[in-house]
C-alpha cells in the first residue's frame, strides 16, 4: 500500500545525522555531505517499487548536482524484516545504480523520525543554511506508468536554490513504500 509523504514545514533546520556509509562503512555526517552547499537528503531502501522506478533518476541527480548540491540517501528500514534493505544488499544496490553519493543506513530509524520520514523515496531539499526549502516528490511518474522518472520536480528546486532563488511552484508530496518501522 502506498503511503504519502506528510509535507514538512518550509525552514525547519535539517536534522543532524552520523551514519555508516555501506559501500565503505566510514560514519558520515550531515555536514560532510553539506560542507557548506545545498543538501539533498532522500529516503530509499532496495525492495520499493517506487524506489527501483526512480533509481537511475536518482543516480542522474548524483551526477548532475552532486559537485553543486551535497547528496545523501538514507535508508531506514528494518533490515530483519526486510533483508533486501540491510546494508550489504543496500551496497550492492547503490554499486549497481552507479550512485555517486553516499548510502547510509539508520539502523535506529532516529534519522527517520528526525526528518519526518515516512515513505520511500522521500526527498528533503535544504539552502545553504540547512534550511528546508523542498519536501515532496522527485516528479509525478509511478511504477507502472509508462513514463520514465525525469525528476522534474526535485531539479526545479535544486536550480532554484543553486541559483539563490526562492523554489516556487506547488510542492507535491512523495508517494512511495512506507518506511518499515521496528
Amino acid at each position: 500500500m502506498a503511503t504519502e509523504s506528510t509535507l514538512t514545514p518550509l525552514g525547519t533546520h535539517a536534522p543532524d545525522f552520523a551514519l555508516p556509509d555501506v559501500t565503505t562503512g566510514t560514519t558520515v555526517r550531515r555536514d560532510d555531505v553539506a560542507a557548506g552547499r545545498p543538501l539533498l537528503v532522500v529516503f530509499l531502501c532496495r525492495h520499493c517499487p517506487y524506489v527501483q522506478h526512480v533509481k537511475d533518476e536518482l543516480a542522474r541527480l548524483g551526477r548532475d548536482y552532486g559537485d553543486r548540491a551535497g547528496i545523501a540517501g538514507i535508508s531506514s528500514n528494518d533490515a530483519s524484516a526486510y533483508p533486501d534493505d540491510a546494508p550489504a544488499s543496500l551496497a550492492e544496490f547503490a554499486r549497481e545504480s552507479a550512485f555517486t553519493f553516499p548510502v547510509l543506513y539508520d539502523e535506529s530509524q532516529d534519522a527517520a523520525r528526525a526528518y519526518g520520514a515516512v515513505c520511500t523515496p522521500d526527498s528533503f531539499l535544504f539552502d545553504r543554511d540547512q534550511r528546508l526549502v523542498y519536501h515532496g516528490r522527485l516528479d509525478q511518474t509511478r511504477p507502472r506508468s509508462g513514463a520514465s522518472a525525469t525528476g522534474a520536480d526535485i531539479r526545479q528546486a535544486l536550480d532554484a536554490v543553486l541559483s539563490g532563488g526562492a523554489v516556487t511552484g506547488d510542492q507535491h508530496p512523495a508517494l512511495g513504500c512506507s518506511i518499515k518501522w521496528r
